[in-house]
């Protein structure tokens, strides 16, 4: 407030004080925001490192185990059968293969006498396929010894009509229908049995005999033009000569099915070899390259420089300890030795950069010559000091132990224990099986012994199993780095609430401010009117 001579005004910026004394209190919440962004970029990397060794996990799983059994999908286990021949036949055209994981590997001799094939008939030429026949009469119809079910067929039908009524019941008589056009005007009907090896059984229950006046029997009732005998595979593997129903062959080798697909002449044979298919280790260590090098940019990226020599503002985990641990456990684990190899015979090595490279040539010879050295180089390995005792599954985390096994008086396995715990496996018949929870989780037996007795287990854990624990460790949300991430996370929401109740006290000091400002003004006005009535009286008997 200034006063001139007799003239009194205000000049108070009521708005700017306010706002400044409001201001000063957000201060802290402005200080605190600055901190809970500083988490939300860490919690940011942290998320970054545990995707990339999620991904280096999940890539590595085909590699950190290597039994060998029809249940195995890890990459040692994949099984790539090749195909060829002797003598004037192409292999491809005689014979199609597949192989399931753990096949035994070899080599085998095939030679096909005869494929399996249906019965197939025909019926004799009809000139209309969709005109009434005008028979009636009902037909019991079937394939061997199978089911059979009745036909009915009316005077209104037509040849389409019967061999829509036949079809019908395939998947009871396992006899199909249908209508060759063999010229214009001429139509022929046409069964097929839907199995190999296996005769049509046909016979007329009632009214007229359809089959015979289409055709399809004669008047003795036999069919009168057989296209295609039906008949039995006949093969001969490794010298054994066998015979199938079918030419689908899945019981001759565990885990292998033949396909024949025409018989070999004489003189002629089929050569198959079973072996590793060692394109999927090849890939999968590829994938190990890939991924390992994608966490270790990560990585790098959090360990920048500005111009000056400290950390640039975008490595926020700059000197981090847990991220330091991470990499110095898997480069560890990278040099480490197994089995009197390292990961330079994979062709495995740093560059000046420190990024891990591949030499494919030297993994792939080594692949051809030794392959067994890969396996425990890479894989879990878990041996018994009996033969009674078959591992099914080592897991990803191999335990070496003694393993007390327990048989009751009948002979049945009835515990399993290390060191009187038997709390560490649970028994099903003669299967083994490590509990979860447990260091044993995910290991696996059989016993086939019939006796109490005491095995020795080993397991050795492979480059490839080492990291697949190290990154599934550090990336689970029970992991070190899953802990940064909650504490940061519950850190910024006390913080926060901390900003929420500094901008409410703000809030209503900034209505309190405003309710006693306005008091003064409203004071301030009454002053100034007083003020000028007073004026106005002393101007008045001033002039009087």
């Amino acid at each position: 407030m200034t006063t001139t001579g007799t003239t009194t005004s205000t000049s108070v910026d009521w708005s700017a004080l306010i706002t400044a004394a409001v201001n000063a209190k957000l201060t802290a919440a402005t200080t605190i925001s600055t901190s809970i962004t500083n988490n939300e970029a860490k919690i940011s990397a942290y998320q970054t490192l545990q995707t990339d060794l999620s991904t280096l996990s999940s890539g590595l799983s085909s590699l950190a185990t290597a039994v060998v059994n029809s249940l195995a999908t890890n990459a040692f286990a994949t099984r790539a059968a090749t195909i060829s021949s002797t003598g004037d036949v192409s292999a491809s055209s005689a014979l199609s293969m597949s192989v399931s994981n753990g096949a035994a590997t070899g080599d085998h001799t095939l030679t096909i006498s005869q494929v399996a094939t249906a019965q197939k008939v025909v019926g004799t030429s009809q000139s209309s396929e969709t005109s009434a026949l005008g028979y009636s009469g009902t037909f019991s119809l079937g394939l061997g010894s199978g089911s059979t079910a009745d036909i009915t067929v009316t005077s209104t039908m037509s040849m389409q009509d019967v061999v829509d009524a036949i079809n019908a019941q395939t998947s009871t008589t396992d006899v199909q229908a249908s209508i060759v056009q063999v010229s214009s005007g001429s139509y022929e009907m046409v069964l097929t049995g839907t199995e190999d090896a296996a005769d049509i059984s046909y016979s007329s229950t009632s009214g007229d005999d359809i089959l015979n006046e289409l055709g399809v029997t004669d008047s003795t009732g036999a069919f009168a033009d057989v296209l295609q005998t039906s008949q039995a595979a006949e093969f001969s593997l490794d010298g054994i000569s066998m015979t199938r129903d079918t030419n689908d062959i899945t019981d001759v080798l565990t885990g292998v099915t033949f396909n024949l697909l025409q018989a070999t002449p004489s003189g002629t044979s089929l050569s198959i070899s079973i072996e590793p298919d060692t394109s999927q280790i090849e890939t999968a260590v590829e994938s190990l390259v890939t991924n390992y090098n994608t966490f270790r940019d990560a990585v790098i990226a959090q360990q920048a420089t500005a111009s000056d020599g400290t950390a640039d503002s975008s490595a926020v985990l700059f000197g981090d300890g847990t991220m330091r641990d991470i990499m110095d456990s898997l480069q560890n684990a990278l040099n480490s030795t197994v089995g009197g190899l390292t990961m330079a015979d994979l062709g495995l090595s740093f560059n000046e950069k420190n990024e891990l490279e591949l030499d494919t040539s030297t993994l792939s010879d080594v692949l051809s010559t030794n392959l067994s050295g890969v396996t425990t180089l890479l894989s879990a390995q878990t041996k018994t000091s009996s033969s009674q005792l078959s591992v099914v599954n080592t897991g990803t985390s191999p335990q070496s132990f003694t393993l007390d096994l327990t048989v009751d008086s009948s002979g049945n396995l009835s515990s399993a224990s290390i060191g009187g715990d038997s709390s560490l496996f649970t028994i099903s018949g003669t299967t083994i099986l490590g509990a979860a929870g447990t260091a044993y989780a995910g290991m696996a037996f059989t016993y086939s012994g019939s006796t109490s007795q005491s095995i020795t287990v080993s397991s050795t854990s492979g480059i490839a199993t080492q990291l697949y624990q190290l990154s599934k460790t550090y990336s689970s949300t029970t992991g070190s780095l899953q802990t940064l991430i909650t504490n940061l996370t519950d850190r910024d929401t006390d913080l926060q609430q901390k900003v929420n109740d500094i901008e409410s006290d703000a809030s209503a000091y900034q209505t309190q401010l405003q309710t006693q400002y306005a008091n003064y003004q409203a004071a301030i006005t009454s002053a100034n009117n007083t003020l000028t009535y007073l004026k106005a009286l002393l101007n008045s008997s001033s002039s009087s």
